[in-house]
């Protein structure tokens, strides 16, 4: 029977009622009860002799403000999009390695970058496919999952796991089995105001939980603003959109990399001529027999089926434009029939399987407002359905035809490793998470394509060095793993290569400036003839090849395709800051110093200077501040930015 209850007398439930060692399960991202979890957290600090794991990823934590510009132009944007959200305590600590000694919080993948320097987080990190999460959890002796969770006002007895049935419904036969056993488990559930109800599998009786919060969350839930999509992004959208199947299926990730082939994939559908304009205009003859082959670049036909461990805001926005729309069904006999172009009901079935959520806060909005009717086509499940082909086989592998599963690297080897997840040294940046479950798809699945994007070349420090190296110390794919790799410049097919025929198309996707210098590597390694000469065709690969192609079709290379959490005048402080960021380096010190003497006068950005709170500079610093951030504006002046989506 479900207790109803306060948070502190959940807290006291859970110390009554389980051993002095609790094991927490705590979901991925967004669906954790943040303030139950520090209610809790105070408790067992002050308990020496109760001991307290938590298990779980993706703990959220807002931006770091940072100082300078840099924190006045946050603070307010950071009040205004996470108002009161709860941050949670033990990331705190966890950024300042001062847990107590009788906490240990165990994370299967990092807010992406967050915990570079916290050695209590790195030793506490736990390398585990997303699909071996729940397994690993269990065996550690989980007793207690706490989860936020979504309300059906029509059904009081009904409750859905909204953001995240990824690991709990995987976990909910292992906790069965246990309790049999005679072991005491404890699922606890709190329900939030804003948080989407996702009919299907999601839903779960309310009597599944031991424990209820008897109050509704209101607080602000946690959001991805959509950030800006720059050139080099664009262009890995755009090529990898040459890849996508009509009648096919879509795996994409989070951030701007996936912001941009949601783009291309939108122009593809909306605006076909310009689209195929650009394509011309970019040259990707050697390419076409491979997009002709695997992809295409007509518009959508027949429609894409999403199969995602994030449901991400770029698939919500391709089901909205209807390019995602076809549905796949629960059972082999209507999936066959379907598959075989015969008729079956018309709105059966789902056009996205999800394992969690996270984006902006109109994603959510969007979700909550969807009647009923169009929300069961999108169905949150369990994340060994999506990640894995194990288990009920022969339905997903006729469910995901011509799969497309696209996910980011930071960087690759010639011989067509990538690197997701950690760096060289050992510290993780983020973690595996699903990466490796959907490339071994992508060649397990007969018809399917691995396709790994990464932005060729990077700035750090005012320094330009290459994504693409002969070696690195680590690796999240293993070579042997090789399918197809995009950057800005192109697509290198790898599949079935020699190392050397893998070197070659590795080459002619890097950028310019570091193509010699690889290619004597490789052939001092002996992996590439002393005669070998790269096709000229890829010595043009520059940023200021693809500036000039830009601005030839700006209509098709949007700022915010997705939309935009900051203020027009936001968005111009963004483009200034950033670039100020490029020119604080030795090199350009005196063009930057040159930039501030000539900046324009305040009267010419007056709004701008008023949201920085540099209207009126008060000393030298202040009018310096504003002096750079003048030049940083005048420099990156544009039109406003167009969009795909109304409003």
């Amino acid at each position: 029977m479900t207790l109803v209850c306060s948070i502190d007398r959940a807290v006291e439930e859970v110390l009554k009622r389980l051993p002095a060692h609790i094991h927490m399960g705590l979901p991925l991202g967004l669906g954790k009860p943040n303030r139950f979890v520090n209610a809790l957290y105070a408790r067992i600090r002050q308990l020496p002799e109760r001991r307290l794991v938590i298990y779980t990823a993706l703990a959220l934590g807002r931006p770091k403000l940072g100082d300078g510009l840099q924190k006045r132009f946050l603070e307010p944007f950071v009040e205004r999009v996470y108002g009161d959200y709860p941050e949670l305590d033990f990331l705190a600590d966890l950024h300042a390695d001062s847990l107590p000694a009788n906490v240990r919080v165990e994370q299967f993948f990092m807010q992406p970058g967050n915990l570079l320097h916290s050695h209590t987080a790195q030793q506490s990190y736990v390398s585990s496919n997303y699909s071996h999460a729940a397994r690993d959890i269990n065996a550690q002796g989980l007793n207690l999952v706490a989860q936020l969770v979504a309300q059906d006002p029509y059904q009081p007895a009904k409750l859905s796991l909204s953001c995240n049935p990824d690991i709990t419904l995987d976990l909910l036969p292992m906790i069965a089995k246990r309790r049999a056993a005679g072991e005491t488990i404890m699922m606890l559930a709190q329900t939030h105001a804003d948080l989407p109800y996702m009919p299907g599998d999601a839903e779960v009786d309310r009597s599944l939980f031991d424990l209820m919060i008897d109050e509704a969350d209101r607080t602000t839930l946690f959001s991805t603003p959509n950030m800006p999509v720059g050139l080099q992004d664009h262009f890995i959208g755009l090529h990898a959109s040459t890849l996508v199947r009509d009648g096919g299926t879509l795996q994409i990730g989070i951030g701007s990399m996936g912001d941009a082939l949601t783009a291309a994939l939108l122009a593809r559908q909306a605006d076909n001529p310009g689209y195929r304009a650009l394509l011309d205009d970019l040259d990707l003859a050697p390419w076409q027999a491979l997009i002709a082959r695997e992809g295409g670049t007509a518009p959508f036909a027949d429609g894409l089926y999403g199969c995602s461990e994030m449901f991400v805001n770029g698939l919500l926005v391709l089901a909205e434009a209807g390019i995602i729309r076809r549905r796949v069904h629960k059972d082999v006999a209507t999936q066959t029939q379907a598959n075989a172009g015969q008729a079956v009901e018309a709105d059966s079935g789902v056009c996205v399987h999800g394992g969690f959520f996270l984006g902006p806060r109109s994603f959510y909005q969007r979700l909550r407002e969807l009647p009923r009717e169009a929300l069961e086509g999108f169905n949150m499940t369990a994340i060994s359905y999506i990640n894995e082909l194990y288990g009920q086989e022969e339905l997903k592998r006729l469910q995901r035809l011509d799969a497309r599963f696209i996910n980011t690297a930071f960087t690759a080897t010639l011989l067509g490793a990538a690197v997701s997840d950690q760096l060289e040294d050992g510290r993780v940046l983020s973690g595996v998470g699903g990466q490796y479950n959907f490339v071994v798809q992508g060649h397990a699945l007969h018809d399917a394509r691995s396709i790994l994007v990464l932005r060729s070349w990077r700035e750090a420090g005012g320094e330009v060095s290459s994504n693409i190296l002969w070696e690195y110390g680590h690796c999240t794919i293993p070579r042997h793993l090789r399918d197809i790799v995009v950057t800005e410049y192109g697509i290198a097919d790898l599949r079935g290569r020699t190392d050397a025929q893998v070197i070659e198309a590795m080459l002619t996707i890097t950028d310019s400036r570091f193509q010699t210098a690889l290619i004597e590597q490789a052939q001092v390694a002996g992996k590439l003839p002393k005669d070998f000469r790269l096709h000229p065709r890829f010595s043009q690969n520059t940023p200021e090849r693809l500036q000039a192609l830009a601005d030839r079709h700006a209509k098709l290379f949007p700022e915010y395709p997705l939309g935009c959490d900051f203020t027009a005048e936001e968005r111009d402080l963004l483009r200034a800051l950033n670039w100020l960021k490029s020119k604080f380096k030795l090199t350009e010190l005196l063009d930057l110093g040159k930039a501030a003497l000539d900046a324009p006068a305040p009267s010419a950005f007056p709004v701008h200077l008023m949201r920085m709170q540099l209207a009126q500079p008060d000393g030298l610093r202040e009018d310096l501040l504003q002096r750079l951030l003048l030049a940083g504006l005048q420099a990156t002046a544009q039109p406003e930015p167009l969009s795909y989506l109304r409003g």
